[in-house]
């Protein structure tokens, strides 16, 4: 059974990038890019990972995460173009499992996404697949 990653980022190009680059690499990707949207698909369709920006309108990475780790133990990306060292430590100890910054390259965010999923639910995608990805992730 594929892995199910949610991606939440208010930038649609950056969604689409990600499904499609997620997808490619077996992944059952699901993209919102709306906060609200994205704690709903969470609370009823409990995927295996998120992987979340963090400054959206409304609602804020942050306070998504805080309000996932109410009802869950997740694991929980953070892939923001934010690289403000009082900034990451803030979401880390806001529940986040990781913190990737923008641009990312696509080998080490499926590196990172992998490492969090074997370590909760012992699936791991073949570093082979991996091989092929070679393109970094845009900031937005």
């Amino acid at each position: 059974m594929p892995i199910k990653i949610l991606v939440i980022d208010d930038d649609a190009a950056v969604t689409d990038l990600l499904s499609l680059l997620l997808k490619s690499q077996g992944f059952d990707v699901t993209a919102t890019n709306n906060s609200a949207d994205g704690l709903t698909h969470i609370r009823e369709k409990q995927p295996d990972m998120v992987v979340l920006d963090l400054m959206m309108p409304e609602m804020d990475g942050w306070e998504v995460c805080k309000t996932v780790r109410t009802f869950s133990q997740m694991p929980i990306i953070i892939l923001s173009a934010l690289n403000d060292p009082s900034m990451i430590a803030s979401v880390l100890d806001a529940g986040a499992d990781d913190y990737l910054t923008k641009p990312t390259p696509s080998r080490v965010l499926v590196a990172h996404i992998n490492r969090l999923v074997n370590r909760t639910t012992g699936a791991l995608r073949s570093s082979a697949a991996m091989d092929s990805l070679s393109k970094p992730l845009t900031a937005s």
